[in-house]
């Protein structure tokens, strides 16, 4: 048994009911230097455990978003030149708000509200009173102003949504096209709204294409090779999208040539979500999940202060905390609470210190010493993360130290670097036994180990491995791997077990 042990709560579903991630709203001043973006001023301005979403601007210096508190989402704005002040603008014991954003010409904004009885509405909202009312019957997804009195939406018609037209003024709608994306958004100097085509997105192709709401006509702008779910616009016709922590932009003005707008330290920006400019151009919001590195890093902080309510919000409502490898320990809340109450209960005092910290993915990799009354513990626990959340964790136990371990991979490590292929297979017993993390089988035996790795090593002059980070405990060696090939380097962590002086199994986690 891990002297940690895991909680978890239950988070609101989406829109979609799907599960909400853990995601935070980060705010920049946006600059431009000999055309070259900057992004300065970094701040989290949702700082929140949970879901916070769907930025937009009110005016260049407010903000309105969807945050979580108290098992509800609702709707909060940041008032920047007020010392960034915030007021919670719906309170909705009923349901959530959603996907918030000013109605033109209105002191008001409108917001999806996801009932607790699953209808699911747009609402105007008065901005100095609160009060709401319905803007119309349909299931609305996502949705944005042409005026105060004509909006282009998603609808929720099945397992898709639709774009729709709808018009306030003469009560009617109509649907433009079936299966599109959730991203709408107007094109700077044009009476058009823009948005994504998603019927070939099963073949990883999206289209951008733009519809005036007017006449109902569609044209294509541009087509995406890959899988595109959201988008915006820059003053001057650029297009921003992004793509895990980098956002490409794409100036068509420029020819057809994408480039970096920025890049993100992957450890602080992970998977980016949704964007949005000010009118002015000068602020530059974006959603980000929580990335693996900080939710391993909260875990530990609020392990440490022993707080439970803070530390339930790092994990997902089915965690599955195991043995490597395979060995079920628990899954579940209700086996987690348990655990964690147990634990506590019966001790006075429990911290962990991380000694190493390897990151790959969506996997964080840390060497732990723990401390429980006084008595000292070493493991390695594996932690991989979804949606923001850590939804699984394996533990590595110092059950028995094994003095060659360490040696015996290092021989193998320099055969490889030498491509000595009998030096190299030397190091393994005749039943290696080769994995995909966590526990999934792709080789066997060290006849077929040679076959692969023996024209491998022919074919690949300029092959080396350096090890960025090695952790030792018992009888397993974790290396951290840069290894080159053909003049291309890539990452990966691989797991060794010895046994008698030969490695019997290899992990490998990418």
């Amino acid at each position: 048994m891990s002297f940690k042990v895991f909680i978890i709560v239950n988070l609101l579903g989406t829109i979609l009911l799907n599960a909400q991630p853990n995601t935070e709203v980060y705010l920049f001043d946006l600059t431009f230097q000999n055309d070259m973006p900057l992004l300065s001023n970094p701040k989290n301005i949702s700082n929140n455990d949970g879901y916070d979403n769907q930025p937009s601007f009110w005016d260049d210096d407010t903000v309105l978003f969807a945050s979580t508190r108290e098992d509800q989402t609702d709707i909060v704005r940041l008032s920047i030149n007020e010392g960034s002040k915030y007021t919670w603008l719906t309170n909705t014991p009923i349901g959530s708000e959603y996907s918030p954003l000013k109605i033109p010409g209105k002191n008001a904004f409108s917001a999806i509200r996801l009932d607790l009885d699953g209808l699911q509405r747009l609402y105007e909202y008065d901005l100095k009173t609160g009060n709401s009312t319905p803007i119309t019957n349909l299931k609305i997804g996502y949705h944005v102003w042409m005026n105060k009195e004509l909006l282009v939406a998603t609808v929720l018609v099945e397992n898709r949504m639709d774009l729709v037209v709808i018009n306030l003024k003469e009560n009617s709608h109509y649907t433009v096209q079936k299966n599109v994306g959730r991203s709408l958004h107007k094109i700077p100097g044009k009476n058009l709204i823009s948005y994504l085509d998603k019927t070939n997105y099963k073949s990883d192709k999206t289209t951008l294409k733009s519809l005036d709401p007017f006449t109902g006509q569609t044209e294509d702008i541009l087509n995406f090779l890959l899988k595109v779910d959201d988008f915006i616009w820059l003053p001057d016709g650029s297009l921003l999208v992004p793509d895990n922590n980098r956002i490409a932009m794409y100036n068509p003005k420029q020819g057809n040539k994408w480039q970096d707008f920025y890049v993100f330290d992957k450890n602080q920006v992970f998977q980016i979500s949704r964007m949005a400019l000010s009118p002015n151009g000068k602020r530059f919001a974006l959603v980000s999940e929580i990335s693996p590195v900080q939710i391993a890093e909260q875990q530990v902080d609020r392990f440490n202060n022993r707080n439970l309510n803070s530390f339930l919000n790092c994990f997902t409502d089915n965690i599955l905390v195991e043995r490597f490898s395979g060995i079920k320990m628990y899954q579940g809340k209700d086996a987690m609470l348990e655990n964690y109450e147990r634990f506590f209960n019966n001790t006075k005092t429990s911290s962990v210190e991380v000694i190493k910290r390897i990151a790959i993915g969506n996997k964080i990799i840390d060497e732990e010493k723990a401390f429980v009354d006084g008595n000292q513990g070493h493991q390695v626990a594996i932690y991989e993360v979804s949606n923001g959340l850590i939804s699984s964790m394996t533990f590595i136990f110092s059950e028995e130290v094994i003095s060659d371990a360490e040696a015996v991979v290092q021989k193998q490590l320099d055969a490889y670097n030498a491509r000595d292929i009998d030096a190299f297979l030397d190091t393994y017993s005749e039943n290696i036994k080769l994995y995909n993390f966590p526990n999934q089988l792709f080789s066997e035996g060290k006849t077929a180990m040679e076959t692969q790795y023996g024209s491998f090593f022919e074919n690949t002059p300029d092959l080396h491995c350096t090890i960025k980070n090695r952790m030792v405990i018992g009888n397993k060696v974790i290396d951290e791997e840069s290894v080159t090939v053909n003049g291309s380097t890539f990452s990966a962590v691989a797991i060794y077990e010895v046994e008698k002086g030969k490695i019997v199994k290899v992990t490998f986690l990418r």
